[in-house]
């Protein structure tokens, strides 16, 4: 029993300590909070705007706003009072936090005391010593005339060392020209929460359409909850002076998307696009959700296979004899981002899975994309993997070089098609320098300066030989 008043008076004696060391302060916690807002960059970037209400006392005050963001970027804090009623004249952002380590490092050239319990009898003891070093949170301490290490035991601190705070606090010395209840607007940037978005595409039994529902994960890392706030979000790259430090790492909790969630707003915000849900929704500390963006069904899609540079003439455009390795086709994906296509709507940058039920009606992933920032009558285009049945494979079938830097080549290329249907390849070479297609079994097209393309068809369980010369000067 003796030993059980000890130590509860030791801990009494601790937290009443720490209770008065900031006794002076007018705290503000959330209990004061009448809104939040959170907006979310790319950029690991949040605005937030914490609305409380405060009572002040005529004169100067201390103001203490408890569970702000851990990782708050201080110098941006800006405090707004209804009519003016605050003078702010200076900030302090408190966020080295109480925690057992955080206790023992600034207790180093003090005393506190090792309690041990008797492992027989249960009896507790305690002996006064001297912290004279911490690292890697084991302590050296100086018990009577004796240095120690490992000590067997639970340390008992008198008081709490001035500073460090049970949760991320910004202490602002303001003056108020009369006493009383005043609404403040808190508002600074922060790092530690991000969003992406995540689309999941359903591809229909005929892959001429697609159903597509956009989702956006939200990451907060900040080391506070944000509790019913308005949230925004905002999709472009934003400038910024300060390079951002890298987020701490963790686990994460996934908090799970209701069926039923509304969608979000997007409207045009400067030359970025905003983002807003129209609903207030909670961001819990260390957890990851997701939101409901968008829903489009009936999209008009074309799926294309691409093979590309089979000759690899840019690569090796002089002596060549001989089969190169056979090649499979990308497969690719391509909708339009229109209001024709029941789209219409700004695509952040995210990743496209995309599914496709089988014979059964089970979903099979069929493959994934990233795609950037997307504006609104732009093309997506996906590139999902490699056709199995779809292959080519190229050879150089005559060299001739007619100066230093003048060559004249001539390449087959034979596509195969395994599939029970017929289907239409887009096969593209690029040539370097200056290039002239001298003779050629069907027509390319330029694309550009340096790629040729062709549009080949390939007979069901056939194949299709695509045979060019070309003048390459270099």
């Amino acid at each position: 029993m003796r030993s059980l008043l000890v130590a509860g008076t030791a801990l009494a004696l601790t937290l009443t300590a720490f209770a008065g060391a900031f006794a002076d302060e007018t705290q503000v916690t959330t209990d004061n909070q009448t809104g939040i807002a959170v907006t979310i960059y790319n950029q690991d970037l949040a605005l937030i705007r914490d609305s409380r209400k405060i009572n002040l006392a005529a004169g100067e005050n201390d103001i203490a706003f408890i569970d702000v963001s851990a990782a708050m970027r201080p110098e941006t804090a800006l405090l707004n009072s209804a009519g003016g009623a605050l003078d702010v004249l200076e900030q302090n952002f408190d966020f080295d936090l109480l925690t057992p380590e955080k206790l023992l490092e600034k207790s180093v050239g003090q005393k506190i005391r090792v309690f041990r319990t008797n492992p027989e009898t249960g009896e507790d003891s305690s002996e006064e010593a001297e912290v004279l070093s911490v690292a890697g949170g084991q302590a050296v301490l100086k018990i009577g005339d004796r240095i120690e290490t490992a000590v067997p035991g639970r340390f008992v601190y008198s008081g709490v060392p001035a500073n460090l705070r049970a949760r991320p606090t910004l202490v602002i010395k303001a003056v108020a020209d009369k006493a009383g209840e005043v609404p403040v607007d808190l508002s600074y940037l922060s790092r530690g929460l991000s969003w992406s978005a995540d689309y999941v595409v359903d591809l229909g039994a005929d892959e001429k359409t697609v159903n597509i529902n956009g989702l956006v994960t939200l990451t907060n890392q900040s080391g506070i909850t944000y509790k019913d706030a308005k949230l925004q979000l905002v999709a472009g790259n934003v400038n910024q002076v300060q390079p951002m430090l890298e987020r701490a790492g963790g686990m994460v909790a996934m908090d799970a998307m209701p069926a039923s969630a509304p969608k979000m707003v997007e409207q045009a915000a400067f030359e970025y696009h905003l983002y807003s849900l129209e609903r207030p929704t909670t961001i819990k500390e260390n957890q990851t959700k997701q939101v409901a963006m968008l829903a489009a069904a009936e999209v008009p899609v074309e799926k294309k296979y691409l093979i590309t540079n089979a000759a690899n003439v840019w690569g090796n455009y002089g002596y060549n004899f001989g089969e190169g390795p056979r090649q499979n086709a990308a497969v690719k994906l391509k909708f339009q981002n229109d209001d024709k296509s029941h789209m219409g709507m700004p695509l952040p940058a995210g990743v496209v899975r995309v599914y496709k039920k089988d014979a059964q009606g089970n979903a099979l992933f069929v493959g994934e994309d990233h795609i950037d920032h997307t504006p609104k009558n732009e093309r997506v285009d996906l590139t999902l993997g490699e056709a199995f049945d779809i292959t080519a494979r190229a050879k150089q079938t005559n060299y001739t070089k007619l100066a230093d830097d003048l060559y004249e080549n001539a390449y087959e290329v034979e596509i195969k098609n395994a599939k029970k249907e017929k289907v239409t390849v887009d096969l593209r070479e690029a040539f370097p320098g200056e290039w002239k297609m001298l003779d050629e079994s069907q027509k390319h097209e330029k694309l550009d300066s340096n790629t040729a393309q062709w549009l080949v068809d390939v007979p069901a369980e056939g194949s299709t030989v695509v045979k060019y010369s070309v003048r390459i000067k270099l």
